[in-house]
This record gives C-alpha cells, sequence and structure tokens, in this order.
C-alpha cells in the first residue's frame, strides 16, 4: 500500500491516533476490553460498507490503522478513492486477527466517515455549479492537525484548494486595513514584503479600484448580493481572478456562481460536513 500526501505523516498519525485509545506510544496500554473478551487465537472477516451514497474517502488511511495492528491482515479495497457510490456499495473487505481489528476499527471508521462526508458535501456543490465555469474551493475552516486530510477530501469531491495555510499567499482583511489606513496601503505594504500571491478581501465595490492599482493579485468578494457581485465582476474585467465568499449554501450558490465569478470559497465543506454513514460488521471465522 502507497498512500503519500505533501506534509502528511501517515505512520505518525496512525500511531498518534492509537495513543489516544490505547495510552501513550510507543509501549500502548492496549484494548482491555478485547483482550478480556476475545480469544488471543480469534480470526475475524470484516466488510466495510456505505450506508448511503456517498464520495468514498480515507480507505488507504484506513488500511494503515489495521495493518499496524495486525501486519498479516488481509484487505481488500473495492473502490477507488473519490469513487462515488450507491447506497450499500461494499467498499473494502478484511481478514485478520479478532483483537487487532476490533482494535483499529473505531480509528478506520472515524477517518473513513469523516473525510468520505466532506467529500461527499464538497461533490454535491460543485454537481450544484456545473456549467457555470465557477470553481469550488474550500477554506482554512480544518480542524487543527487534519487539515491536509481535509483538504484532500475537497479535492477528492471535485473542489480545488485555497491557500494551505498563513505561508502560501497573503490574505488582506477588514483588520489588516484597520491597521494599516486604508485597503490600499495595506496592499502596498505586502507588495514591499515581496509577496508574490495577495488576495484581498472587498466587501463594497469602492475598495476594488484601490485594491488593484496597490497591487493585489486576486480579489474576494465577501458577502455580496448577486447583483452586487455580477456588477464587481464587471468592473474587475478579469484584470485578476475574482472569488465569492459568505453565505454561500446549496440554496444560493448557483446564482452566485452565474455572476461570472471565477471561484467560490465554502468553509462549511470542513466546518460543517456530516459524517458519512460508513459501517463494518465483523464475523468470527
Amino acid at each position: 500500500m502507497t498512500f503519500k500526501l505533501n506534509r502528511f505523516d501517515l505512520d505518525a498519525f496512525v500511531q498518534s491516533t492509537f495513543a489516544e485509545d490505547l495510552g501513550p506510544a510507543p509501549d500502548f496500554v492496549g484494548d482491555i476490553t478485547s483482550e478480556a473478551v476475545i480469544p488471543a487465537d480469534a480470526i475475524f472477516t470484516g466488510v466495510m460498507d456505505s450506508r448511503h451514497e456517498a464520495v468514498i474517502v480515507g480507505l488507504p488511511i484506513a488500511e494503515a490503522f489495521f495493518r499496524a495492528r495486525d501486519p498479516h491482515v488481509e484487505i481488500e479495497i473495492l473502490v477507488e478513492e473519490g469513487e462515488k457510490v450507491a447506497a450499500g456499495t461494499d467498499v473494502m473487505r478484511l481478514k485478520g486477527g479478532g483483537q487487532a481489528l476490533l482494535t483499529a476499527e473505531r480509528s478506520a471508521l472515524n477517518t473513513v466517515q469523516h473525510l468520505t462526508g466532506i467529500a461527499t458535501m464538497a461533490h454535491t456543490y460543485v454537481d450544484r455549479i456545473a456549467g457555470t465555469g465557477a470553481t469550488l474551493l474550500d477554506t482554512r475552516k480544518t480542524i487543527p492537525g487534519l487539515r491536509v486530510l481535509e483538504k484532500y477530501a475537497t479535492r477528492m469531491g471535485g473542489a480545488q484548494n485555497h491557500r494551505m495555510g498563513l505561508w502560501d499567499a497573503a490574505m488582506i482583511k477588514d483588520n489588516h486595513v484597520a491597521v494599516a489606513g486604508d485597503i490600499g496601503e495595506a496592499v502596498r505594504r505586502a507588495v514591499a514584503a515581496g509577496i508574490e500571491r495577495i488576495i484581498v478581501e472587498v466587501d463594497r465595490v469602492d475598495q476594488i479600484e484601490p485594491a488593484l492599482e496597490a497591487g493585489a493579485t486576486h480579489l474576494l468578494l465577501d458577502n455580496m448580493e448577486p447583483s452586487v457581485l455580477r456588477g464587481a465582476v464587471t468592473l474587475i474585467g478579469g484584470r485578476v481572478p475574482t472569488e465569492a465568499s459568505g453565505g454561500v449554501n446549496l440554496d444560493t450558490i448557483r446564482d452566485i456562481a452565474e455572476t461570472g465569478v471565477d471561484f467560490i470559497s465554502v468553509g462549511r465543506l470542513t466546518q460543517s460536513a456530516p459524517a458519512a454513514d460508513i459501517g463494518l460488521d465483523f464475523a468470527q471465522v
């Protein structure tokens, strides 16, 4: 199994997750329930399935949890990462030591349920704006420590990643403007610092020209009604990419996309996506 993401250490993630359940690594106290109730030589088979239509994400990570507890476990992943499946679809089969599979079960399921929920929501939003030319973006509204995985899940659902953190692009917002004195001065300071990507949040049309003249490379049009957005896009005239944000949900995103904006950012993709209903049933051999 090979699963690699930039800035993500799968082995360290597995070990730290088990440390929450089993006691501090590397010595781990253990799963005292399974060790007391399940015979050490018991062999289980298991089937993981999706209880509703979903975009499945995280199965290689689930595999890593099971293999960390039983290196000899037999695992068959039945769907591709990012594949949309119907309700009732089996996504993984496994066979291995009963104690080990039960110990890893919750960590594996939590991860698949969470990432699949994000990818499924992203896919729903992408479908809603199909044909408009707008691209769906995620945000930095992620659970601390899980950003790389959650942004991976949004990509699997068809969205694109916004900036990964505070380090890879400047985003000038109202607090920065308040301290700098005005939006143009805030942008000029970012330009003077040698920053290449300068995203500027504007919530009024009269802020657009000062931001562009100072050197903004991307404008985030915040909390604007579609009619205002349409006028803002016309005023900008393709000089820089445009992004709409604020008040975006499944009921509003199509109207927003049809204003001509290049991007629409949706914080709820990572902040509020419900966990997918993924189950795992075991039987003793």
